[in-house]
């Protein structure tokens, strides 16, 4: 047996197996860490490690949302780990990308917002990503049409219209985030969301919204009455 395979290390797994079958919603965040990387490294003690994780990211949420290559660089977390990690993250959003992805998205409207704040909100690089609708305003397909530096990122308004074409898309909507936190769009923001808009429009695709993440929070063009 390991070092960690003592009875209380492992008395103190079984309350914790216990306290998450019982009442998940008890468990603090490093709690859940814990269990979670236990899982992919049954012989340690993984309380310091996730303890020190989360300190290290700064929420659950920036954790699991972690570059594997930036999670690399952190002592004790193995590739084992970083695997548990990214499993959580892609059952969270799986989850909640369940709950549009047969619907239409404009009565789905929550649903979508709390997808893309759980993808895009923790991210600290700045990404476009075009969702392509069809004429019953479902997903057709969600795609990254831009990943820049931190504060600076591009959008082809002909890359975005012909893309649309070849998917027979009648609708899209744009989402970035803004790695800063805020979600208040720039002056690039707007002018580039108009240039999109009226390309579309001229071959009868609707540019339903533009949505911008800023953490937890968000902005959406069509209800600021800026489209």
């Amino acid at each position: 047996m390991g070092d960690s395979d003592t009875p209380d290390h492992l008395g103190h797994r079984a309350r914790l197996r216990a306290r998450l079958l019982g009442d998940a919603d008890g468990l603090a965040d490093y709690e859940l860490v814990e269990y979670l990387l236990a899982l992919a490294v049954p012989r340690r003690d993984t309380k310091p490690l996730a303890k020190a994780l989360l300190r290290e990211f700064g929420s659950l949420a920036q954790l699991v949302s972690a570059d594997p290559d930036v999670l690399r660089r952190v002592d004790g977390l193995g590739d084992t780990g970083i695997a548990a990690l990214k499993i959580a993250q892609a059952v969270s959003l799986r989850l909640l990308k369940g709950e549009f992805r047969d619907k239409p998205l404009l009565s789905s409207w929550d649903a979508l917002l709390d997808w893309l704040r759980a993808d895009m909100g923790p991210i600290d690089v700045e990404r476009v990503r075009v969702l392509y609708l069809n004429s019953r305003n479902m997903l057709i397909r969600d795609e990254l049409a831009s990943e820049g530096s931190i504060d600076q990122s591009a959008i082809y308004v002909r890359e975005v219209i012909k893309r649309a074409l070849e998917l027979g898309a009648s609708a899209i909507i744009l989402v970035h985030n803004h790695p800063s936190g805020s979600p208040e769009p720039s002056r690039q923001d707007i002018a580039i969301t108009r240039d999109i808009a009226e390309a579309a429009a001229k071959l009868g695709i609707a540019l339903h919204d533009h949505i911008i993440i800023g953490g937890s929070d968000y902005r959406s063009f069509r209800a600021m009455g800026l489209l």
